[in-house]
């Protein structure tokens, strides 16, 4: 189909970084899609990014999931733009070897990078959806994703995999298509968010709304809530980390300031000056109702929901599945992902656990690329011998 440009539904983000091979389809044009919460969202534009070649046979699509602030850019284009966030695995001749795989990653609904979201342009209204956005959930992006490889005419998917809500959007295209997959890698993601994980999204939300420029959402005529957004990244990064990698990046070291100024009570701690950085960092590429929304979208994943138990939800995945925990990880700690793998093995899922051992917390998805492709070969072998003998 002809490429679109995010012209025809624009974004009131003025941070939205385009990039060169950046794609778009523009769905539900002609009858609007119907959203888990009831309502009705038409037209949908998803930007997205492929890699390597289709084969004559379409039999050879990785689905790549993205995180929270996350994007379509998973890896770079050969060689010639900026690293992606997986840049460790995707690529020629890497675990994700796009020599080899046509790699697929869209941003999700609800997003700022391109796809539909609040900052979107309500067609309705002329003007930018904020608050009047519908809530979106897990399951939405996933059939989102599902809308853009119709149009791309694609049936099968080899493989899908993701980390963190890419996890659970992975658990999801499991749950909702397994007649379509050979199968899945969830990592680092929970089969349902537990009250913990809850709490501190609901904290970097709060951050947000008590921002004095949030204008309850509709801020983007004027100044945006930048420092509520700052604080809840800040918020989050903490819980990214583990008490290890605190003490191995930062310890207890200050700054570089004057002895008699170690008890000003500004900014004294490399810890501090981090997160400082990092929040200021987001700011710059993210908009703050996308964090509300997508944060929201997180607390409602549940695989039990809508069935009498989570092991009747999760009994819906039919599909060989690898689940990939990280030892340290404090925001979805390593019994979350036992618990999804114990009940894919009581429903006779062939599925395995592995974990891997770092302290880095669960940003280690992002960071330990030796363990992480080791892992990931060995199931990929076995479902391309699997995928291809039964056919």
């Amino acid at each position: 189909m002809p490429e679109k440009t995010t012209e025809i539904h624009a974004s009131a983000f003025s941070r939205l970084k385009r990039r060169p091979h950046m794609r778009y389809a523009v769905l539900a044009e002609d009858e609007p899609f119907l959203l888990e919460c009831g309502r009705s969202l038409g037209p949908i534009t998803v930007a997205y990014e492929t890699w390597g070649v289709l084969s004559p046979t379409k039999d050879n699509v990785v689905v790549i999931p993205h995180a929270l602030t996350g994007d379509s850019h998973c890896a770079s284009h050969d060689g010639d733009d900026e690293p992606g966030w997986w840049e460790g695995l995707v690529g020629p001749g890497k675990v994700i070897d796009t020599d080899k795989y046509y790699v697929i990653c869209a941003n999700v609904l609800g997003g700022c990078q391109g796809t539909t979201g609040p900052a979107s342009i309500d067609p309705t209204t002329g003007r930018p959806y904020g608050l009047r956005f519908p809530t979106v959930t897990i399951s939405d992006m996933v059939r989102v994703q599902r809308e853009l490889l119709r149009t791309l005419n694609i049936d099968h998917i080899h493989l899908v995999v993701g980390g963190s809500m890419g996890g659970m959007q992975t658990l999801e295209w499991g749950r909702a298509y397994s007649e379509m997959i050979d199968g899945i890698v969830p990592i680092a993601t929970p089969g349902r968010s537990s009250p913990q994980s809850i709490a501190f999204n609901e904290v970097g939300r709060q951050a947000i709304l008590m921002d004095p420029h949030w204008q309850g959402g509709d801020y983007y005529d004027s100044q945006s809530p930048t420092r509520g957004l700052a604080l809840a990244r800040m918020i989050g990064m903490i819980t990214f980390q583990s008490d290890m990698s605190m003490w191995s990046k930062f310890g207890r070291e200050l700054m570089n300031a004057p002895e008699d100024r170690i008890y000003d009570l500004g900014t004294q701690f490399q810890v501090e000056s981090y997160l400082s950085y990092q929040g200021d960092k987001l700011v710059e590429r993210f908009d703050p109702n996308s964090y509300i929304y997508l944060t929201r979208a997180l607390d409602l994943f549940d695989l039990g929901r809508g069935c009498s138990s989570f092991q009747e939800g999760i009994a819906q995945i039919r599909v060989p599945t690898l689940v990939v925990g990280i030892s340290s990880d404090f925001l979805y700690p390593p019994y979350q992902q036992l618990e999804i793998a114990e009940a894919l093995k009581a429903e006779g899922v062939d599925a395995e656990y592995r974990e891997i051992e770092c302290p880095y917390g669960h940003d280690g998805f992002l960071i330990e690329m030796g363990q992480m492709t080791s892992v990931l070969g060995g199931f990929f072998e076995q479902v391309e011998k699997r995928a291809f003998t039964g056919r």
